[in-house]
């Protein structure tokens, strides 16, 4: 089959799912000189992490924050020309929730930025502070591993942890970091998150807050990338058929394909391959809410991102200090919870009377728009059994946030995913 040769040195490549997954795959092995096709259902780039519009903004269906640890996003976005430091506002990590608690990492060396932050938080006491510490490092004596797996719930009961530390800084970092409430959500996971991010290096810890809508963020620039080096992004092209042919595969009229990287949502695997079914059929998924409020210009947040405690909204954003979209507040609610049997209509008006006990003499909205994604992860529950890079088909691998990681469902584990599934096609 000569038509598996590129004109240059290369093999001809596919990649169906122009999401963080699909291009971070599609971006490595255009690096490396091979031509790659991406072929994705969407007109828009970023699969679950992508741009959308409201009301005359851009804005994101979902609100995504990432973290200095983040060192494969970080490495691709720069190998693309997309440069962090100009697309994402870094700031010390900062957990607030007004007038209840504080913890801000101060500008020294790690591990000593971890441990004064613990020790410096408003809003817990000593016993709870020094807890807090010992829980840390426990977690580092252990090598942060958690034996057996079990959920974020048992650990720190298991750990004598106050009920008010987990509450206000344990189980909010479980929700934002895997999506699942700490009583479902996988200890070892949590370990993982909390090895890469707090009791790493200094910058690991930075939060790093999208300035741009996550299609531009980095999907945008890959698509030009893997352009300019002779691939092709075929937009609004949903995959009707994926058929082995000898050692090829064809997507629909196109290839054959030497390899093919499968980075769609796990739930659309059998649609393409039915023998994949069960790679995730004992899935579970979360959802993610998030609540646009048009505000006048001149209203903000006293920072870019604040928490709410015991509230309908989780987190807050400020989109006008983040992208200049004055007046524009993003809620985020993530994972699954009491704010699913609410009516639209009553969550958003709960959650301006939350944003209103935060800014003083807050005008009604101009407008509200919610956006709720209901399968936005994976479920990252305990011993969680994840589906490995390799399809057991010849020529055929996968990608995604689901694949078989260290790492939850975030944007970083899709990147990883993506490089993992690129390296395998190198080497194979």
């Amino acid at each position: 089959m000569a038509g598996w040769k590129n004109l240059d040195n290369g093999l001809k490549l596919a990649v169906i799912g122009a999401g963080y997954a699909g291009m971070a795959a599609a971006v490595e092995l255009a690096t490396a000189g091979h031509q790659v096709e991406v072929f994705e259902a969407s007109r828009v780039l970023g699969g679950r992490a992508r741009v959308t519009q409201i009301e005359g903004f851009t804005v994101d269906n979902g609100q995504h924050i990432l973290v200095g640890a983040y060192t494969e996003t970080l490495r691709l976005m720069r190998s693309v020309g997309a440069d962090p430091e100009h697309l994402l506002k870094r700031i010390a990590l900062r957990f607030e929730f007004p007038g209840e608690f504080v913890m801000s990492a101060p500008n020294l060396p790690a591990p000593l930025h971890t441990a004064f932050a613990l020790l410096l938080a408003k809003g817990l006491d000593w016993r709870e502070k020094l807890a807090a510490i010992g829980l840390m490092r426990r977690l580092q004596a252990s090598r942060f591993r958690i034996e057996p797996d079990i959920t974020v719930t048992q650990w720190l009961e298991h750990n004598q942890t106050p009920s008010r530390q987990r509450r206000l800084l344990w189980e909010p970092l479980c929700i934002a970091a895997l999506n699942t409430p700490a009583a479902r959500a996988s200890a070892q996971v949590m370990a993982n998150v909390l090895r890469d991010s707090l009791a790493a290096t200094r910058a690991a810890s930075d939060m790093l807050l999208p300035q741009v809508n996550l299609s531009a963020l980095f999907p945008a620039p890959a698509a030009n990338y893997i352009e300019a080096h002779g691939g092709s992004v075929h937009l609004g092209h949903r995959v009707g058929s994926l058929r082995q042919e000898g050692d090829a595969w064809r997507i629909d009229d196109a290839g054959p394909f030497a390899h093919v990287v499968l980075a769609v949502a796990p739930y659309h695997l059998a649609g393409l391959v039915p023998s994949l079914a069960t790679q995730v059929d004992h899935f579970d998924w979360e959802p993610i809410v998030t609540s646009y409020f048009r505000y006048p210009n001149q209203v903000r947040l006293s920072r870019p991102m604040l928490g709410v405690d015991n509230g309908l909204a989780q987190w807050l954003f400020d989109r006008g200090q983040l992208c200049d979209q004055h007046g524009l507040i993003a809620a985020v609610i993530s994972a699954r919870g009491r704010h699913l049997d609410v009516p639209t209509e009553d969550l958003e008006r709960g959650i301006h009377e939350e944003i209103a006990r935060l800014i003083p003499n807050l005008p009604a909205p101009l407008n509200v728009q919610t956006i709720t994604e209901k399968r936005a992860t994976f479920a990252c529950v305990p011993n969680l059994r994840r589906p490995a890079t390799e399809a057991a088909l010849p020529g055929l691998w996968l990608a995604g946030d689901y694949v078989a990681g260290d790492y939850p469902a975030t944007l970083e584990g899709a990147v990883r995913s993506g490089v993992s599934a690129a390296r395998r096609i190198l080497s194979s």
